[in-house]
């Protein structure tokens, strides 16, 4: 099979266009979003600022440091770094999304969807983490580095095979 004739198997198609989209995504990130750090902190803010208010609905009292920083009392904190503020996910998840096929009157509320959601449970992760840091510190070196890790990415997943078995199909 020629190059070309290829190019007419979609999965092929989908895989190639899944590599272009992440290395554009990877290139813009690198050479302009993220030395700009406008996104990175816009979302960083945003995911502080309902942790903060969600840990303080709990009775929790809670300190932020001038940037990056969320804690609960008598803790040391987190310190939320761009490769945990979920931009890179919405990324991931809103290109798989483009490169399936479906109408792009679904693809659009989809990705917004999607991309609200992976926040929201970011926003849980740094709650749930917070409160772990208030029994151990390992606990919350351990559940970040693998519990909620494979939770965040199981939800991609999960939204992926709705997208895949649903919507796709409505081409």
């Amino acid at each position: 099979m020629s190059f070309k004739g290829s190019l007419q198997n979609p999965t092929i198609r989908f895989l190639l266009s899944i590599l272009g989209l992440y290395l554009l995504w990877y290139i813009l990130y690198k050479t302009i979003i993220q030395p700009m750090n406008h996104v990175d902190m816009f979302v960083i803010n945003i995911t502080i600022s309902i942790s903060k208010w969600i840990l303080e609905l709990f009775n929790y009292q809670v300190f932020t440091g001038t940037e990056r920083v969320i804690g609960v009392d008598g803790t040391g904190g987190l310190w939320i770094g761009d490769n945990c503020n979920g931009i890179t996910l919405f990324a991931l998840f809103s290109w798989f999304i483009v490169a399936y096929k479906g109408k792009i009157k679904h693809k659009i509320p989809y990705i917004l969807f999607g991309i609200i959601t992976i926040e929201l449970l970011n926003v849980f992760r740094i709650v749930g983490l917070a409160i772990l840091d208030t029994i151990s510190r390992a606990w919350t070196e351990f559940n970040h580095t693998y519990t909620f890790t494979i939770l965040i990415y199981g939800y991609i997943f999960l939204l992926w095979m709705i997208w895949v078995n649903r919507y796709s199909q409505k081409e």
